[in-house]
């Protein structure tokens, strides 16, 4: 049965109506009309993706120019062949900013200086430029389909908890020879965030950007006042940054014990971090057959491939709730005992989520009766991110020296005794591709 209230149209009464009736109508009229506030887009939207970014044994990767730059679009590690956009969702040490902004009276993107803090260490302002549409080159879409690939052999092996041993139920098993595609769908399924932060794409201005790639300092601070100029944004872009939104500091993840043991894992906590979540994955391959092992710190069946990401604070309040994520007092972990033991190099990443900032300008009117028309929005994320290789083998590349207990912590690279190919500092990452994908 429907509300009366709710379905009862909003008219005059009739004639034989009661003026208490009408009273009564007229105040129903006006509660559904103070409900449903008139809100327009904002006139520009801005954006700031904020990120810290660290490896262990690791402060820096060197520029490999061109070069780099491809290896990590194929590695989706941006940043590899020096600054550029999207290093903030990429793996590469160090700390990184993307900026966006867009305005409805510039479609094509307006051209925009932001005034920054002298704290931040790279001059008085950032330039923002559009960006270029990309002409779509022949031959770019589609491919053969003509030959069906070979049903792989092997296995994926899901487990998940902090506990010093495998808990009763574990873990989830996927076989390669007798899964179809909606079995591979389930066993991937898990939560994931709509991504709302910068873009790169025609309509938004940006920096980094082909002429404007300056580097984060390392002690750079984003706190402070910053504002927005140019063609097409009102004059009243302007806010400020607090400790909130600053750069959080390095995640520092330690790994203790592992192999046929548990791995205990500790950090310590970051003073703005809201939660925190880890997985970890590993591949080996024996006869042809790859088994994958992947591990996460929920205390639910969750992979975690969507959580490696910005999150909104609505979405950090859930994921708490639902035991997903890691409480911000939590500063330590365990892997389950044995779980990586034949793996070729298992790969461990955690992340620390910020808190998300939302501004408007004007703010929203509280008498939902008057429409609201911010002439600008931003919205600013943070997080903090890390990846350690686990094992033996992992420690000896990582400093060139013969592999040594894993409770001893990996020490830096030698510049007299590297790895004979690969980046200095990193493992074997052509072998644990292989292992984990079968190549």
């Amino acid at each position: 049965m429907k509300n009366a209230l709710t379905s009862r149209p909003c008219h005059p009464p009739n004639t034989w109506a009661r003026p208490l009736a009408a009273a009564a109508v007229l105040a129903c009229c006006g509660v559904a009309s103070a409900q449903n506030q008139v809100v327009k887009p904002p006139v520009a939207q801005y954006w700031m993706d904020v990120a810290t970014i660290s490896m262990a044994g690791m402060d820096d990767l060197p520029d490999m120019g061109a070069l780099g730059g491809l290896l990590g679009g194929m590695a989706g590690m941006p940043g590899l062949g020096g600054v550029s956009f999207g290093a903030t969702r990429g793996m590469m040490p160090g700390r990184w900013l993307d900026l966006a902004v867009q305005s409805q009276r510039k479609p094509a993107g307006p051209e925009a200086v932001q005034a920054i803090p002298s704290g931040q260490g790279m001059g008085p302002s950032l330039t923002l430029l559009p960006v270029k549409a990309q002409a779509e080159r022949p031959g770019q879409r589609g491919g053969s389909v003509d030959e069906v690939p070979e049903q792989p052999k092997g296995r994926i092996l899901f487990y998940w908890g902090c506990s010093d041993s495998v808990r009763p139920g574990q873990p989830r098993i996927l076989d390669f020879a007798k899964a179809g595609v909606e079995d591979y769908g389930k066993f991937m399924m898990g939560r994931a965030t709509r991504d709302t932060g910068a873009k790169a794409i025609p309509g938004h201005a940006v920096w980094p950007n082909e002429t404007h790639r300056q580097k984060v300092p390392p002690q750079a601070s984003l706190v402070g006042q910053h504002a927005l100029t140019g063609d097409g944004l009102p004059a009243s872009l302007q806010f400020a940054v607090g400790q909130q939104q600053d750069f959080m500091p390095k995640l520092a993840l330690i790994s203790q014990g592992g192999g046929a043991g548990a791995t205990r894992l500790s950090w310590q906590s970051l003073p703005t971090a809201q939660a925190y979540f880890l997985n970890a994955m590993s591949g080996s391959d024996n006869a042809g057959a790859t088994e994958m092992v992947i591990w996460s710190s929920s205390e639910v069946p969750e992979p975690g491939w969507g959580l490696m990401d910005y999150a909104s604070n609505a979405n950090v309040d859930k994921w708490l709730r639902e035991k997903v994520l890691l409480p911000a007092n939590k500063t330590d972990c365990a892997i389950p005992a044995g779980i990586f033991a034949k793996a070729e190099g298992a790969m461990l990443r955690g992340i620390a989520y910020g808190q998300e900032l939302n501004l408007a300008h004007p703010p929203r009117p509280a008498d939902k009766r008057i429409a609201w028309e911010p002439e600008w929005a931003a919205k600013i994320r943070v997080k903090a991110m890390t990846m350690v290789m686990l094992g033996e083998e992992a420690a000896a590349a990582g400093s060139g020296r013969p592999a040594r207990s894993q409770t001893e912590e990996a020490a830096p690279a030698d510049s007299g005794n590297k790895p004979p190919i690969g980046i200095p500092g990193l493992p074997d990452v052509g072998k644990a591709l292989k292992g984990l994908f079968g190549g």
